[in-house]
């Protein structure tokens, strides 16, 4: 069977440090975290040796580096092949976007009812630089602006618990928006979409802001039901 290429994960050297570990754990994760895990069939082997030559450091730190991130979930250990950037299956993705649908409506009813004013008029001019006219033209930054809208109704929501377990769905959900942001008719969609939600939320109805975000998420899992292109497993 061949093997997937050897993937560098561009990361910057970090020095000799007492934290070594920790400091290999942030660089890889932020690394992850920036990845189109979707963009493509091909799986995303991880060498412990590559990246140990990227940070400039030894193997030793980056293996336990390695095996925290497997434990979080972030990487995964396939028999016989290797270590990989963990990346869901079909029935996962729709489970997983199930559940932040349901975490962010109820982030959004919280925001909407206790956000500052201030916060909300912030997260209304999140898009204020676009039009759809232009949009085609600025896709990338449109696609940060749309992850970054998302993330910050979650953080909003005023419940710490609820950001830390929706940081290791967000690898996912990010690869899936920006995937999924290019289909016809989709960016459309998405800025109405999000216009309603603002609107909703600094006009304090909770109960609307909740069901349009959840509703929201929930489009994504009609795009995955028609548009997946990726192997099972």
């Amino acid at each position: 069977m061949l093997q997937p290429p050897e993937t560098s994960l561009g990361l910057a050297s970090i020095g000799q440090t007492v934290s070594l570990r920790e400091q290999a754990y942030d660089s890889i994760k932020q690394s992850i975290l920036a990845m189109d895990l979707y963009d493509g069939s091909a799986q995303i082997r991880l060498h412990e040796h590559q990246i140990a030559q990227d940070l400039g450091i030894s193997r030793t730190p980056v293996r336990e580096a390695l095996t925290l991130l497997e434990r979080e979930g972030f990487v995964s250990t396939v028999p016989r092949r290797g270590l990989f950037v963990t990346r869901k299956t079909k029935r996962e993705i729709v489970e997983m976007i199930t559940v932040w649908a349901a975490l962010e409506g109820m982030a959004a009813h919280a925001a909407a009812r206790h956000a500052e004013d201030s916060e909300l008029r912030a997260l209304g001019r999140a898009f204020e630089d676009f039009e759809i006219s232009t949009l085609p033209d600025h896709l990338k930054a449109y696609d940060e602006a749309n992850l970054d809208f998302h993330r910050t109704i979650i953080r909003l929501g005023g419940c710490g618990l609820m950001v830390e377990m929706t940081t290791n769905l967000f690898i996912h959900m990010r690869a899936l928006r920006s995937a999924f942001l290019h289909r016809a008719g989709r960016l459309e969609d998405s800025m109405r979409e999000h216009a309603a939600i603002i609107a909703a939320l600094q006009a304090r109805d909770a109960d609307r802001a909740a069901v349009l975000v959840r509703d929201h998420a929930l489009g994504l899992i009609a795009h995955v039901e028609a548009h997946w292109a990726w192997p099972e497993g």
